[in-house]
């Protein structure tokens, strides 16, 4: 594929905010997300004089056009513009490229013979960093749907996310769709332990439930401070071993099928202290970051890691991270950001690579254009 044109320019993400988008060849469209809730090791989205600087880099950036790019390896090309451009610029470009190098059919492009889907976590009930007004101290509550095929699974998690907002008698959303209900983290915790553990509410299939609790957003490095732990809204200080003890009694209590970032992001150590019996899974802990991969698994302190490309700005090292948590048996879920585009290129990534969960939330149409995606992609591969 040779380049012969490309054009940058800002779009509004669906937090009303600028982002990134790159046009290649005319036709072929990618853009970034931008996260709410940013780890303190990832890769700077945009360079310091800002997101106009780095578009007309790109947009004048002449040794571009007339490159020829024919395999996902040509993409490191960029792996050394990161720093100049900023993380989401670089994969707003590589993805485009990519789309460009595939027909837009990237996940046939990586992987002709893919056969695996992700199973869908859906954000339902949220608050954190999500929502600018105060809420529930845990980011997210996240839905966990069985099912055979994955439109099986997105149906019943939308299915359920709707049935749950009729009961919480709520249309107050955060960032990434979900509910937020006027309750404490430990009613919500009882409210969907119950509600999930009643086979009518979710079409008598089972729907597992886990957490992100952005545990870093609670730390303040001496304790974890929880406003809205318990019903009497006291302050709650945690220090470390409370924490921990906190965390795994969740687990056993409500049967927690996932939970992400149980600790702050830079205690390898406490991690390896949560209940693998669960999905155990790190995000500000890594940032998709090759390096704290490897230091994650020397410690043992994570069965499961969040995958997101533009925090690391660069798809060829995000693929190494996939690769070796895949190598060690450590479970991939691929992500979504708070402020999402109406991109769907992490649906063919999911397929591509054989990433066993995707995050993508439930409602708004830049969280379900990845579903359909997918759907579209499985009847494609499945007939």
């Amino acid at each position: 594929m040779k380049v012969k044109e490309v054009e940058a320019y800002i779009i509004k993400n669906s937090r009303g905010e600028s982002a990134i988008e790159v046009r290649v060849n005319k036709k072929f469209v990618a853009a970034a997300p931008s996260g709410a809730s940013t780890g303190k090791y990832e890769v700077s989205a945009f360079p310091k004089k800002g997101i106009k600087f780095a578009i007309n880099s790109v947009n004048n950036y002449k040794g571009l056009k007339g490159m020829k790019f024919e395999t996902f390896e040509d993409l490191a090309f960029f792996d050394d513009f990161i720093s100049s451009w900023g993380a989401d610029t670089v994969i707003a470009v590589q993805l485009a490229i990519l789309k460009a190098m595939s027909g837009n059919k990237i996940w046939k492009f990586l992987n002709p013979k893919a056969k695996k889907f992700p199973t869908p976590l859906g954000n339902c009930i949220g608050g954190g960093m999500h929502t600018k007004k105060q809420g529930e101290d845990v980011q997210e509550f996240l839905l966990m749907p069985s099912g055979k095929t994955f439109e099986e699974k997105m149906v019943l998690n939308d299915y359920v996310y709707r049935k749950i907002g009729k009961a919480l008698g709520t249309k107050q959303r955060t960032d990434e769709g979900a509910f937020m209900p006027n309750m404490t983290d430990t009613e919500i915790f009882d409210f969907l332990y119950e509600f999930l553990n009643n086979y009518e509410n979710t079409l008598h299939s089972r729907v597992k439930f886990g957490i992100d609790l952005a545990a870093s957003s609670l730390w303040n490095g001496k304790f974890y401070t929880y406003k809205s732990f318990a019903p009497e809204k006291k302050l709650n200080k945690f220090i470390r071993e409370d924490q921990i003890d906190y965390i795994n009694e969740l687990i056993r209590k409500y049967k927690l099928a996932y939970v992400e970032d149980p600790m702050q992001e830079n205690d390898f150590v406490g991690f390896s202290m949560i209940n693998k019996k669960t999905l155990v899974c790190g995000d500000d802990l890594i940032v998709t970051n090759l390096d704290r991969m490897k230091e994650a698994i020397r410690n043992d302190a994570v069965n499961c890691v969040i995958i997101k490309p533009n925090q690391i700005g660069s798809l060829t090292k995000t693929k190494e991270v996939v690769d070796l948590a895949h190598k060690m048996d450590i479970n991939t879920v691929i992500s979504h950001r708070s402020g999402e585009t109406m991109d769907a290129s992490i649906a063919h990534l999911a397929v591509a690579w054989s990433i066993p969960y995707i995050k993508t939330g439930i409602y708004g149409a830049e969280r379900r254009v990845k579903l359909k995606e997918l759907v579209k992609i499985e009847q494609e591969i499945k007939g």
